[in-house]
């Protein structure tokens, strides 16, 4: 059996701060808890799984270890699990094949990079074969955000060793964000990608994830925050108390018969001077005082 993708199993796009995974597991990590629901087998297993993707994604070094261990099975044509480079044994040249794109070049014989032709024509110079690209990504503050500033980040490369074949290689670099930088930016780093035995170097591709803080997050170029209202508020109006990125706190009302999942549009109010949709969710009440389950109950009797 396949197993089961995190970020789904949290709820979360592939985009996501660490902060934002975090969040994610605590919130369905509280809601599938087996003293919330006992004897909930379904729960139960649920729970389990939310505690299997925490342990592949919850932090910032198994996230990133997990993410290349994806990449690297994708390049190899898919399959479970991280890539033994270390014994590939006769398949070797097969695996390089599918790694780099461009392919091997001649007949393998006792060397694993093929033999290297001593002359060239100008149209073999100019399509020489290339080391896949290295997706990689940074997670950053809001006020890292606006003021920028120089990171570091990690990964693994694919680099020759002594002997003649590839191994992973751990890199630490750093990069220069420019004041201002928006969430999911892309940045292109030429020559920093997986070698190739025979051509040039792949690039490393750093995503720019900002983490939205508590209650909000990233759908694609839209901020999203969360807006906890009751349920009598979203069935017939109200106001509700909400606070914007910038610190400003109002109360927002709310049309009769809104419902959850619905999102109001405010231009200007997010990150940067972007705009930010509000998503109204129900409000979730851990424990109910005796006057309120007597109201349930009434609202029960009536349907509701």
């Amino acid at each position: 059996m396949a197993e089961a993708d995190p970020y789904r199993v949290l709820g979360v796009g592939k985009d996501a701060s660490d902060a934002e995974i975090k969040r994610a597991f605590r919130k369905k990590a509280r809601q599938f808890h087996p003293d919330r629901n006992p004897d909930d087998a379904g729960a139960e297993a649920k729970f389990k799984q939310v505690q299997a993707a925490h342990d592949k994604i919850g932090t910032a070094e198994s996230r990133r270890e997990y993410d290349q261990q994806q990449q690297m099975a994708n390049m190899f044509g898919g399959g479970r699990g991280g890539v033994n480079f270390g014994n590939m044994g006769g398949g070797f040249e097969d695996v390089l094949g599918q790694m780099f794109s461009g392919g091997m070049r001649g007949g393998m014989g006792g060397n694993p990079f093929g033999a290297r032709s001593g002359h060239r024509t100008t149209s073999q110079r100019a399509s020489r074969p290339k080391g896949s690209d290295i997706k990689v990504s940074i997670d950053i503050t809001v006020a890292e955000a606006e003021q920028g500033g120089t990171f570091s980040f990690t990964f693994k490369r694919l680099k020759p060793n002594s002997m003649g074949t590839m191994e992973p290689k751990t890199v630490t670099m750093k990069t220069k964000l420019e004041p201002g930088v928006k969430h999911g930016t892309i940045k292109r780093m030429k020559g920093q990608g997986h070698d190739h035995p025979e051509g040039d170097a792949g690039d490393v591709l750093l995503t720019i994830r900002i983490d939205a803080g508590e209650g909000r997050y990233w759908d694609g170029d839209n901020l999203i925050q969360e807006v906890q209202t009751a349920y009598s508020t979203l069935m017939l109006g109200g106001k509700v108390e909400v606070k914007l990125p910038s610190g400003k706190q109002g109360l927002l009302t709310v049309s009769p018969n809104t419902r959850v999942g619905d999102r109001r549009r405010m231009s200007g109010a997010g990150i940067q001077g972007g705009d930010l949709d509000l998503e109204f969710i129900l409000l979730e009440s851990e424990d109910l005082s005796v006057k309120q389950k007597k109201a349930l109950e009434k609202l029960r009797e009536t349907g509701l």
